[in-house]
């Protein structure tokens, strides 16, 4: 039957050149098609008729089908008469036409020959097939049937699997529709919104990564390391007084006391300390830490001041001697490629070698050779185990870990250290068990840095301004290396006063006594003038823990004035006895049954210790509180915790007598606090710092402070002060000032001596504190060997340091205290009222006048008076008045009424609060 499309021969198609076949058409294979093989291709998708066959190849071009995979003689099976095998209806199997892309139409499902069974199985479309057909159109050859194969002539479909040439039909027009197999727009499959956020959230990790790390590589290449020969520390910082023009110190770059030594010269448990004090992993590290690194980012992005640390021995050399300690996370990386590049350039040990040649270590010293000698008297190379890890602990805080200053924490770290060799497998354990903390030379006998002016008393204000700068992040290298301008809070004419005072006042005094003054502006909290002692590299008593005496009664009295007691409350002032402690008061000193007020002018122990117990059984804490929010801190270097028991039990009933230890610092500042109506403002001693080139590193400005009490509770503490300079041997200040002060003994033990005299005082725009005492704690006497009290030679030194510095200042006064609980301020009266007597005693003149008779003539006489004495006159008995049964000779008494006052334990008091 002649196919609708068979024109001829050739089918209607042009002559496809010399073939074997008719039409073109390969011959028949030998054997004929395999058994189950299909003749005709298979139908196009969606139902579609076969379009008009396309006529071959020009007459001539001898280039097989793309993709057939035919050998060149091999000719497909032929039909009856040569013709080409037909399909079902008698239709010829069609030639493949070109298509848009290998496989199958979308939809269709392929069969695959199974080599071992012959059988066919299922695969999906677009997947071997289009891979495969995708490979032979590159290649632009099929595979070769091998000889043998028992397998069927691919056609159809078969051949897109096999290797032949993809189904007939047009190709696919470019916008992918048309017939050719292609899937038009509707068919096209759409974009996943989570595939557009993988690729979003691709990006930006390798935004996170790339970038950084093209910065990094960046400034790696870019950055030269220098060696610490090339690195120079030669300008001096300078100390100004308030006026900022006031020299008043200098800190000189310390050159002189510093000595480079090499790695042999120091001891290999040395560095071993030095390595377990600050980076275990150093000889391990690629220099620098990514953690720490990490951290300071964090600490950046969240503000924190204290943004940095975890720093690996390079960083901080990097740090110390190059990029600075300034918080930002550009420092951070430039320290960080630095780092890591010197890492590579360099040694461990060159490293380690300049780190401890350049690191500071306190008391003015660079480098492990000049602290050997500051702290030890000794050269690096002779320091045992024990110094070296002493040694190696200060790097943490080169002044806050001096044992000098702070031995509870030097100790500490100490042990930190030798632990952290131990546990690296640098020290036995057996040997690092009976090791004790070594002695350590004090500064004044080390050799400290010989360049420096201050030896005197301004030396102590260095050191206060040096630790004050390390607090504020300002590091020892940028001190020695940027020519700062350190503006401090000390006033020249304040300071000045201070000195001249202690020399004046202590000129001819015994060799063993000791003072310290310190004054403080209650207003903001600066200190302007300040005395430790004459050795500027010496022992600081103005910063040492000292018991306070009965300057701590203000304290107490505050607390008893926030409890809604007036200073009109009035306590007995006889001796007692509280567990078995009998208080009394100095020199027998009382004033019977009498008001607060009237006691803290006269200092009475046991008046206060009865204020004290009548506070309920938390007296105690109740002072410490109040003593710690006027200005007292909670925790002082070389002390550690304040106003309690060693063991942190708490304080214990001897606080109101100041048994406790506070610096003499605290003491002017907490009393300022009174001064400025309760509002506390922390002390401190530097206001502004600039570099050489004008960079402001510290500026404080203004700080409002802080109310800590009622402006009525500090008030009336003021009002209770104001006449006690005036009573202590007329310590008035000069021109009529006004003042508020307070005096203060400590006694030694039970020897009947005192071993600390205090004087505080203070005016409304300058509060100062004297401590006059020993270095050993002996018993201190004034020139003449007698007993020395707050209100001698504290005082003197006090009045002339006051006058001194507020000479040409305006008068000021202290504003009229408010009431608590109806009184305001300090009563006009001290005792309690006293009733007059209810009966009246009749006279009895001690003598009788009787008349005798006497005869002067014979029976003449006349009456002569006579004297003898009246026996009817009652005998009366001396009594003696008990000690606080009613007011003193000349003591004001209080109106007729009732008035406050409390007794003692196992005491009474009757209705007008007249005592026992």
């Amino acid at each position: 039957m002649t196919s609708p499309y068979d024109d001829g021969p050739s089918g209607g198609r042009a002559n496809r050149g010399p073939q074997s076949g008719p039409g073109g058409y390969p011959p028949p294979r030998p054997g004929g098609p395999p058994q189950g093989g299909r003749p005709m291709p298979p139908a196009r998708p969606g139902g579609q008729a076969p379009g008009p066959r396309r006529s071959g190849p020009p007459s001539g071009d001898m280039r097989a089908p793309q993709g057939d995979t035919r050998a060149p003689q091999s000719q497909p099976p032929r039909g009856p008469g040569g013709q080409a095998p037909r399909g079902p209806g008698g239709q010829p199997p069609r030639r493949p036409g070109p298509a848009a892309r290998p496989g199958p139409p979308s939809g269709a499902t392929q069969k695959i020959a199974n080599p071992a069974s012959g059988a066919t199985r299922k695969i999906p479309p677009g997947t071997l097939g289009e891979a495969m057909s995708s490979r032979n159109q590159r290649s632009g050859t099929g595979t070769r049937p091998r000889p043998g194969d028992n397998t069927r002539p691919r056609t159809g479909a078969n051949r897109a699997v096999g290797g032949g040439t993809p189904p007939s039909g047009p190709p696919p027009r470019r916008n992918g529709s048309g017939s050719g197999g292609g899937k038009g727009p509707k068919g096209r499959k759409q974009k996943s919104p989570w595939r557009i956020v993988r690729r979003v959230l691709y990006v930006l990790v390798a935004l996170a990564v790339v970038v950084p790390s093209a910065v990094f590589l960046i400034a790696y290449s870019t950055v030269s390391v220098p060696k610490p020969g090339d690195l120079k520390t030669a300008q001096v910082a300078t100390i100004l007084a308030d006026d900022g023009t006031t020299t008043i110190g200098k800190i000189v770059p310390p050159q002189g006391n510093r000595t480079d030594v090499t790695i042999d010269q120091i001891p290999p448990h040395v560095r071993n300390a030095v390595i377990a004090a600050e980076d275990r992993s150093f000889y391990t590290n690629p220099g620098f830490s990514i953690s720490g690194f990490a951290r300071a980012v964090r600490d950046n992005l969240m503000g924190k001041s204290t943004a940095g640390g975890g720093s690996t021995i390079t960083q901080q050399y990097v740090k110390n001697a190059m990029v600075g300690n300034q918080h930002s996370l550009t420092r951070k990386l430039h320290e960080l490629v630095i780092s890591a590049k010197m890492a590579r350039q360099w040694s461990k040990d060159d490293i380690l070698t300049a780190y401890l040649n350049t690191i500071p270590f306190g008391r003015g010293t660079f480098g492990i050779n000049a602290a050997a000698q500051a702290y030890f008297g000794k050269k690096v190379q002779n320091l045992t185990v024990e110094e070296g890890a002493m040694l190696a602990a200060t790097i943490n805080q080169p002044y806050g870990l001096d044992p000098e200053n702070n031995r509870a924490g030097a100790v500490q770290r100490w042990n930190y250290v030798l632990d952290g060799m131990v546990s690296m497998g640098n020290l036995p354990k057996a040997q690092r068990e009976p090791m004790k903390y070594p002695n350590v030379l004090s500064s004044s006998a080390s050799s400290g840095n010989k360049n420096d002016p201050d030896s005197g008393p301004n030396g102590l204000i260095k050191r206060q301004v040096v630790s004050e700068l390390s607090e504020a992040g300002i590091s020892d290298s940028q001190i020695n290396t940027e020519g700062l301008q350190i503006t401090t809070t000390i006033n020249a004419k304040a300071q000045q006063a201070a000195v001249d005072s202690v020399t004046k006042n202590m000129k001819g005094e015994r060799p063993e006594d000791r003072t310290a003054v310190v004054s403080v502006d209650p207003k903001d909290g600066a200190v302007k003038a300040y005395y430790g002692g004459s050795n500027g590299q010496g022992y600081d008593f103005a910063n040492a823990g000292l018991m306070t005496g009965s300057t701590f009664k203000v304290f107490g009295l505050a607390e008893n004035l926030e409890m809604g007691k007036p200073l009109s409350t009035m306590y007995s002032s006889a001796d007692l006895d509280v567990h078995g402690i009998k208080i009394t008061n100095a020199e027998g000193e009382t004033c019977g049954v009498c008001t607060i007020a009237e006691a803290l002018k006269r200092s009475l122990n046991t008046s206060f210790y009865r204020m004290e117990l009548d506070m309920g059984g938390n007296g105690p804490e109740k002072i410490a509180e109040m003593a710690h929010k006027l200005g007292i801190p909670d925790t002082i270097p070389g002390v550690g915790k304040t106003l309690t028991e060693p063991d942190g039990s708490g304080p214990n009933d001897g606080i109101i007598l100041g048994q406790y230890q506070v610096r003499a610092l605290d003491m002017a500042s907490a009393y300022g606090t009174l001064g400025a109506e309760g509002i506390y403002h922390k002390p401190h001693f530097v206001q502004k710092v600039v570099t050489a080139d004008g960079q402001v590193l510290l500026d404080r400005g203004q700080s409002a402070g802080e109310r800590k009490v009622s402006k009525a509770v500090a008030d009336n503490v003021v009002a209770a002060m104001a006449p006690i300079a005036h009573s202590s041997f007329k310590h008035d200040l000069a021109g009529g000032r006004v003042s508020a002060a307070k005096t203060g003994t400590v006694q030694l033990g039970d020897t009947g001596q005192n071993r600390d005299a205090w004087m505080i005082g203070l005016t409304p725009s300058l509060s100062t504190a004297v401590w006059v005492g020993t270095e050993k704690g002996v018993a201190l006497k004034n020139a003449n060997g007698g007993i020395m009290y707050g209100s001698t030679l504290p005082s003197d030194i006090w009045k002339d340091t006051m006058d001194g510095a507020l000479d040409g200042t305006p008068k000021e006064t202290f504003p009229k205290p408010a009431e608590i609980g109806g009184q305001a301020g300090v009563p006009s009266y001290s005792a309690p009222y006293t009733p007059p007597s209810s009966t009246t005693e009749q006279f009895v003149p001690p003598v009788e006048i009787t008349p005798s008779q006497v005869e002067i003539l014979p029976g003449v006489t006349i009456p002569i008076p006579g004297f003898h004495q009246n026996q009817s006159r009652p005998q009366q008995q001396q009594q003696q008045q008990p000690n606080d049964a009613g007011p003193m000779s000349g003591q004001p008494v209080a109106p007729d009424g009732t008035w406050p006052s409390t007794p003692a334990p196992g005491e009474s008091t009757n209705s007008n609060g007249g005592g026992n």
